[in-house]
């Protein structure tokens, strides 16, 4: 059985004999001395994994998801939301939490609807994923794979299909008593047939859980007939979705999952374990975009990462592209939205409650080119026990107007302020037709509005 480690986001990893904590982890030689070079291929793409601090601790950065070394030494590294409870209440809560996340960012919807599944199934991010495969795989199974028609040219000694007119002719007088054939095989060697086959594959190898394995051999099994792809992206690019392949939906975003074909980042290289890591600011900006874009009024359009406007020009050039998170429209209204993955403090008034003054600067821009120095806009930051409700107001001028607003991650709920007197998301949102899962909440600390 491979050790796996299990930390979160900044947690210092070490080769020293440590108690082991969602803060720090000791780690073998060989996983170290591996992160170490793999941190260099990142810095040279422009991040960083981790940072070194002497030759002996590293420190994590704000990516989530699974690393596995060559050495076996797997690391789960979970978000860091909560700072509250046991140990191990907050594994649970982390490890659910960013479960959830990763399913509302694949767009799927759960067969199994209901947090008891999460709670119970306790296994690393990486078993949680290939689990989600299986099961999704042996639904499409139990539905029927698609089969299709394969043409295939052959030389037999009975006539079968089509003859090869042309090529019968050129047979030498040696061979006339073979005939050259057409003709059509119904089989189940498709790309999405090749595609669900390679990643089960990967699972088969990769998985350490009894459960998964049994069913990625069982499933195995079934899929005997089918080869894997020798060409993954050529695959994807043929993946069909017309109604005979709706049953197929499901489990195509966990089979992008398994073959790395559509992570926010993956590990690559010449080790080819199960490893995939998440920027938990590109994680925490989509799965808030899913939320508000479930929520919003049907007059009402959302876009993620606009970039239209520039910040400046030089010589007829467009220069330092503006792209905030979320841009809301309705006719000629227009607010912005920008998330941060930023632990704020409330009780920190004298600090500025650890605001950023470059992310100030960055929403003045955006006011400025997109809503022309006039209207509402707003900063979402994750909602922990020190930030449970929103601030105050903050002015540009008497025009342009900036919230900062918690998101409260366990609730999937957006606290706004009762004085905000813009329609935003309180009068956008469509109240008939809000899910049981309510998206705005207002401060409870405050009276309600007045009729």
């Amino acid at each position: 059985m491979k050790p796996t480690i299990t930390v979160r986001e900044y947690a210092r990893l070490t080769t020293d004999v440590v108690e082991s904590t969602l803060d720090r982890a000791q780690i073998s030689t060989t996983a170290f001395d591996w992160l170490c070079r793999l941190n260099e291929s990142f810095t040279r793409a422009g991040a960083a994994l981790v940072q070194v601090g002497g030759r002996r601790w590293l420190k994590l950065d704000s990516y989530v998801g699974v690393l596995e070394s060559p050495c076996g030494t797997r690391i789960e590294i979970l978000p860091k939301h909560i700072d509250e409870g046991s140990g191990q209440e907050q594994l649970v809560s982390s490890r659910a939490l960013l479960c959830r996340m990763i399913q509302a960012c694949v767009s799927i919807k759960p067969r199994e609807v209901g947090p008891a599944d999460l709670a119970l199934f306790k296994a690393p991010l990486s078993e949680w994923v290939m689990r989600q495969f299986l099961e999704a795989l042996d639904h499409v199974i139990k539905r029927g794979l698609r089969f299709d028609y394969q043409r295939l040219e052959a030389e037999e000694r009975f006539l079968k299909g089509q003859l090869n007119v042309a090529a019968q002719m050129r047979q030498p007088a040696s061979r006339r008593h073979l005939f050259q054939i057409r003709y059509d095989v119904f089989a189940p060697d498709r790309a999405e047939n090749r595609l669900l086959k390679t990643a089960l594959e990967h699972v088969c190898a990769s998985t350490q859980d009894a459960t998964n394995w049994r069913l990625a051999h069982e499933l195995r099994g079934l899929l005997q007939e089918v080869p894997t792809s020798r060409q993954i992206q050529n695959d994807f690019r043929a993946w069909q979705s017309d109604r005979l392949m709706a049953h197929y939906q499901q489990v195509k975003p966990w089979c992008e999952l398994i073959l790395r074909q559509q992570m926010p980042l993956a590990v690559a290289g010449e080790w080819r374990g199960i490893s995939m890591l998440f920027p938990m600011e590109r994680l925490f900006e989509q799965y808030v975009a899913i939320w508000v874009r479930r929520n919003l009024a049907a007059d009402t359009t959302l876009t993620t990462q606009a970039k239209s406007l520039y910040l400046c020009e030089q010589e007829g050039r467009d220069v330092f592209c503006l792209k905030p998170d979320l841009l809301l429209k309705r006719g000629e209204q227009r607010w912005i939205l920008d998330t941060k993955w930023k632990h704020i403090d409330a009780t920190q008034r004298g600090k500025n409650y650890s605001l950023s003054q470059a992310d100030f600067y960055q929403l003045y821009a955006y006011g400025q080119k997109y809503l022309k120095g006039q209207g509402e806009m707003a900063l979402i930051y994750p909602g922990h026990s020190r930030f449970v409700g929103a601030f105050e107001p903050f002015d540009f001028d008497d025009k342009l107007r900036l919230w900062v607003l918690p998101f409260d991650l366990e609730a999937a709920t957006l606290q706004m302020h009762r004085e905000a007197a813009f329609p935003f998301l309180r009068t956008l949102v469509d109240r008939s037709a809000l899910s049981p899962f309510a998206f705005i909440s207002y401060d409870p600390k405050r009276p309600p509005l007045e009729a």
